[in-house]
């Protein structure tokens, strides 16, 4: 019997909203202009890569929590949990980051209630 988790849902849902907004706003506002910058080419590269892999990593997250928000399993509550974690650490960094430059990164805004949210839905499967 499937049984739905609505907290790994919403995770899920605002996951995939940020995994598309860090696809589109992101290329536009922090890509392009990069890319448009007098960096040197091997530095834009190096950062284009590392940009592609947060947005596989988002998408991923995405999937995780939208896939077992419908029927979470046993074999997959280390995932949700790896998942839930990662987005905690994620914005972490972001308020370290902000802090240390004295500048709002709001990256976190995002990434701590994908997490919390998605410990909640463990908590209440009681993995």
């Amino acid at each position: 019997m499937k049984t739905k988790n609505y907290y790994l849902l919403i995770a899920g849902g605002i996951c995939l909203f940020t995994a598309l907004l860090h696809t589109i706003g992101g290329q536009i506002d922090l890509v392009n202009p990069m890319m448009e910058s007098d960096l040197k080419i091997q530095t834009k590269t190096e950062l284009l890569g590392v940009w592609h892999m947060v947005t596989i990593m988002i998408f991923i997250g995405a999937y995780v929590l939208l896939r077992n928000g419908l029927n979470l399993k046993g074999d997959q509550i280390e995932s949700v949990r790896l998942t839930a974690w990662l987005f905690i650490l994620f914005g972490i960094a972001f308020v370290i980051v902000s802090i240390f430059n004295g500048v709002l990164a709001p990256q976190w805004i995002l990434c701590f209630p994908i997490g919390i949210l998605a410990l909640l839905g463990l908590k209440k499967a009681k993995a």
